[in-house]
């Protein structure tokens, strides 16, 4: 059985106080309908084994509902409950469900004993839940904590055709969407996959978004590894990957943290860069870059950009648009600049700090891709 990611995040390091005897309900937007599916669940950050019971997935209703005629049972290698190993990832038993494109769906599970949440998405813009106690089975779970991360859960995927596309993005907080309206779902990829739907269908193209928040390609961060670091964990081995597109560098380039041995250089980012490329022809990807957005004047971080580190944006960006180991550019530069002051995001671009887009920002660059990249 062939399967391809219909929705997934990028496992991060988390710190959120441990909790024990817990229900999690997660919500996932799955961009590729389907009639079976699996659910992936990551304990790659935590330092010791934990435990999940009586898994479920459903279509939402409400905000912490879900349709009680939609749930299926998840099970692991037939049983209700599984361990999974520390640092490792757990696959669930395939199951039948009609799931359509654009779906909003929730994952339950009980967490039996105590476990640190270690492992997660953080800063998801769309909100999931918790409670105390073991609620699996019930359709609306009671006394909720909200969240704006999900925990443990990391991919959605459904057998698919050989031929169904799947696109994974390689980004740091401009793919992620920060900033964005919560529960809007404004980053580009979900702009794209709404493209993909319209004009090739619910069965074309799965869209999983490997952001994270503050990710550079050359450096690990407190939130998460470098994208060289991660890339075969989250890019090769995502479910059925066909596609690759990266925008990944402004983070090298801001260095928030002002370290000397970090300071970026256009050599050393393009070097970076070059290794997506060949890595993922080398898996048999297609592989996209896109140009690195303008930030002056960013108010996020104060003092991050400098007519130094601007030098070397243009420089890279100039790179990006000769060269010839990605397969194609996008230009989400050109895109998102003021063409009055091209250092800068266009004001109806820009949320309000200089670095990150609005939500019509970040709808703009899933608009600018070209569907034809994936024909």
């Amino acid at each position: 059985m062939h399967f391809t990611g219909t929705w997934a995040t990028s496992p991060q390091p988390l710190d959120h106080p441990p909790l024990e005897n817990t229900t999690f309900r997660m919500s996932a937007r799955c961009a590729l309908a389907g009639k079976s599916l699996r659910v992936r669940f990551s304990n790659g950050h935590g330092a010791h084994p934990m435990e999940i019971a009586n898994a479920s997935i459903a279509l939402r209703k409400g905000e912490a509902g879900v349709e009680a005629s939609s749930r299926r049972t998840l099970t692991f290698g037939g049983f209700s409950r599984a361990t999974i190993a520390e640092g490792a990832l757990l696959l669930s038993d395939p199951i039948d469900f009609d799931l359509p494109a654009l779906a909003d769906v929730m994952v339950t599970f009980h967490v039996p004993g105590g476990v640190a949440v270690s492992t997660g998405h953080g800063g998801a813009r769309q909100t999931s839940y918790f409670a105390k106690g073991d609620h699996a089975a019930v359709d609306d779970l009671p006394g909720v904590e909200k969240i704006d991360s999900w925990f443990f859960l990391s991919g959605v995927d459904v057998a698919s055709q050989a031929t169904t596309r799947g696109i994974v993005t390689l980004g740091d907080s401009l793919t992620d969407a920060n900033i964005s309206t919560p529960n809007a779902y404004c980053r580009w990829p979900d702009q794209l996959a709404r493209r993909l739907l319209a004009e090739r269908g619910p069965g074309f193209a799965g869209v999983m978004n490997m952001g994270t928040g503050g990710n550079r390609i050359l450096h690990d961060n407190a939130n998460s590894w470098s994208g060289l670091r991660r890339f075969d964990r989250d890019i090769v081995a995502a479910p059925g990957a066909t596609h690759l597109i990266v925008i990944l560098g402004v983070n090298d380039l801001r260095n928030r943290r002002n370290v000397a041995a970090e300071e970026a250089n256009a050599p050393a980012m393009i070097a970076g860069l070059g290794q997506f490329a060949a890595r993922a022809k080398a898996a048999g990807l297609k592989a996209y870059i896109g140009t690195l957005t303008p930030y002056e004047n960013e108010t996020f971080v104060p003092g991050c950009w400098n007519p130094s580190r601007e030098k070397v944006r243009l420089a890279v960006n100039d790179w990006i648009r000769a060269q010839n180991d990605f397969d194609a550019t996008i230009d989400f530069d050109r895109a998102l600049r003021d063409p009055a002051n091209p250092s800068k995001l266009l004001p109806k671009w820009d949320c309000g700090d200089h670095l990150h887009p609005s939500d019509a920002g970040y709808n703009h660059m899933g608009d600018c891709i070209d569907l034809g990249l994936f024909e």
